[in-house]
């Protein structure tokens, strides 16, 4: 997707980036839920990227930073997956942005842990794993990020730039943000 032009590695690359490809196909439908993100052609990427996905292989992870990348793994409630597919009918459809879910029982302890590059890891043993990574595989890791690389969401925002709550007018190319504190304090729960 990168090397046909269909994703700019310059901005950060999340399920939405990814639907808006239209290259991987993903049906909530079908109860897909993400993007796995496997070592096929690791030793050919070359792209710096900000990428946020479902699942990544260690393999991966080190493909992605041994280019100076950053990678995240993050959970994806159904209802979020559905709006990541689809903006534009989305917001169309006049639906509030949907705050994401905290992950099942059963994977909160892979979205904890650093060497996941979970989302709900603490980023000072993300920056401990990124160098015990880089020392096992062989590569240097750069010394500053640019501000692409270190833009990331609150784990409970499901799109860059927009928080949940929000709605996006299309017609009006408005945002009318909640006012009322009870709506503010659910959405930020």
């Amino acid at each position: 997707m990168i090397d046909t032009c269909r994703i700019d590695p310059s901005k950060p690359i999340d399920l939405a980036a990814i639907c808006n490809s239209k290259v991987f196909p993903l049906n909530p439908q079908l109860r897909h839920f993400g993007v796995n993100l496997s070592e096929e052609g690791a030793d050919r990427f070359e792209a710096k990227v900000n990428i946020e996905v479902q699942y990544a292989s260690e393999q991966a992870i080190a493909a992605v930073e041994r280019n100076g990348g950053v990678i995240t793994t993050a959970y994806f409630d159904l209802n979020c997956v559905i709006a990541l597919t689809n903006p534009l009918k989305w917001f169309a459809q006049g639906k509030p942005i949907p705050r994401r879910l905290h992950p099942p029982g059963d994977s909160i302890a892979y979205y904890v842990n650093a060497k996941n590059r979970g989302y709900l890891a603490h980023p000072e043993q993300i920056a401990e794993e990124r160098f015990v990574l880089a020392q096992k595989y062989g590569y240097e890791l750069p010394d500053s990020f640019d501000e692409v690389m270190l833009e990331s969401k609150d784990p409970r925002q499901v799109f860059y730039g927009l928080e949940p709550g929000w709605l996006v007018n299309l017609a009006d190319k408005e945002i009318y943000k909640p006012k009322d504190q009870l709506l503010t304090d659910f959405y930020k729960s």
